[in-house]
């Protein structure tokens, strides 16, 4: 017997690519159980699977910096409860960083998809249900979006929660209207303006370099749960004056819009992830 629970949560995180660098991503996560029915005439009880999953989800892998262990692109030193890596890219540019342990979900894989990331979740998963099953089985799927979306990582210093480690990203759609009409002109330009971006705040900023002819930019701050350093080229950086939560974000882009459309009445929806985000307007 098979008992499903279809996209029963999401996972907003990042994961380091070899081509795209650091991708942030949104997935909506669903779960099938095989086994013998029960005394009560069940594989298991929808609150349970519910519970077990979301909470090893919000734990593991959400807001984290997914990296796959086994790629020989991947360099890592663990020292106590404190990691630091280094990523080199394919077109030989690289990424660095050093943050808490717990900030950082290290999946026993060579590289980092959908299928991948399901299959290491599954081997965890299936040890948190402490009754016996005959298969556990862990689907991604990212959200139907009919329109722009961009992929972007970051991280809030001052949030009291996950939030704060430094490359958890999402996949988001962007929502504009001009004088009352859809925008989707606009829509695509900051689809293309933040494809695979990671947004960083201006007072975060803490180095700039050059090496072997690629400029990099390095972000550091201290959060509550340690200290966090990330160096990316800076091609897959993109600045701003605020902490990057969704309000400053959607006040960004109205603002740089209204600059470029100084008579015209502008809407922004922007999402952080699935489900979830701000509006603003200038009228």
């Amino acid at each position: 017997m098979k008992l499903f629970v279809d996209q029963l949560t999401n996972v907003d995180f990042s994961y380091l690519h070899p081509q795209r660098g650091l991708l942030g991503e949104t997935w909506l996560a669903g779960i099938t159980l095989e086994g013998e029915l029960d005394e009560q005439g069940m594989v298991c009880d929808f609150g349970i699977v519910k519970k077990i999953t979301r909470t090893w989800l919000d734990a593991e892998l959400d807001h984290r910096l997914a990296v796959p262990v086994r790629s020989p692109r991947l360099t890592l030193v663990e020292q106590a409860d404190r990691l630091k890596l280094t990523w080199q890219l394919e077109d030989g540019s690289h990424i660095f960083m050093s943050s808490p342990r717990q900030a950082v979900a290290l999946v026993d894989a060579e590289e980092l998809n959908v299928d991948s990331i399901a299959r290491w979740c599954e081997s965890q998963l299936s040890i948190a249900f402490a009754q016996k099953l005959d298969k556990l089985t862990l689907d991604f799927a990212t959200e139907n979006i009919d329109g722009a979306f961009y992929h972007y990582s970051h991280g809030l210093k001052k949030h009291d929660g996950n939030c704060q480690r430094i490359a958890h990203g999402h996949r988001s759609r962007i929502n504009i209207w001009q004088n009352g009409n859809k925008a989707e002109a606009l829509e695509q330009h900051w689809a293309e303006l933040w494809r695979d971006i990671y947004i960083g705040t201006g007072e975060d900023l803490t180095d700039t370099t050059t090496i072997d002819g690629v400029d990099y930019y390095t972000f550091t701050y201290s959060a509550a749960q340690g200290d966090f350093t990330l160096t990316l080229p800076a091609r897959c950086c993109y600045l701003i004056d605020t902490d990057s939560t969704v309000e400053n974000l959607a006040a960004h882009i109205l603002a740089v819009t209204a600059r470029e459309y100084p008579e015209h009445q502008l809407r922004i929806r922007a999402f952080e992830g699935a489900g979830k985000g701000a509006e603003v307007s200038n009228r």
